[in-house]
């Protein structure tokens, strides 16, 4: 990761530190070979309220939550393709998704949608899981 102080010349007024993040990851079809891709981001926060140690801790963090929750949410459980979009519904089953996604992990489940098979397969596990027998 890269940081610049920003004083004037970009079109948000608060930025204080422009980054540049290269990223690098393992690709899944051949484990031998990486993938780099380079993103960009701005922050208000300036040199002595985040070093770009700090930022880059709080980058990873975020990936952290999106791969552990968003991920799932969109692949395991194909929320974009939701048809529940009107009133409080899409809220309603993003909380249920949580929850259930919640409830699994604490019982140490890392593959979810193992998971969500093998509850799948017997109406008394899911029960089970939350503590209602």
């Amino acid at each position: 990761m890269k940081a610049l102080t920003i004083s004037t010349g970009i079109n948000f007024p608060h930025a204080a530190q422009a980054l540049q993040i290269r990223r690098r990851r393992r690709r899944l079809d051949q484990p031998k070979r990486f993938t780099t891709e380079t993103v960009y981001a701005i922050t208000d926060l300036r040199v002595h309220q985040a070093r770009p140690g700090q930022l880059a801790a709080w980058i990873r963090g975020h990936w952290n939550i999106e791969n552990k929750i968003h991920w799932v949410r969109n692949v395991t459980y194909d929320e974009d393709r939701s048809q529940i979009r009107t009133g409080t519904g899409p809220e309603v089953m993003a909380t249920l998704r949580n929850a259930a996604i919640g409830a699994l992990r604490l019982t140490g489940v890392t593959n979810i949608a193992a998971a969500n098979r093998h509850h799948a397969r017997d109406s008394t596990r899911p029960l089970a899981l939350i503590g209602i027998t």
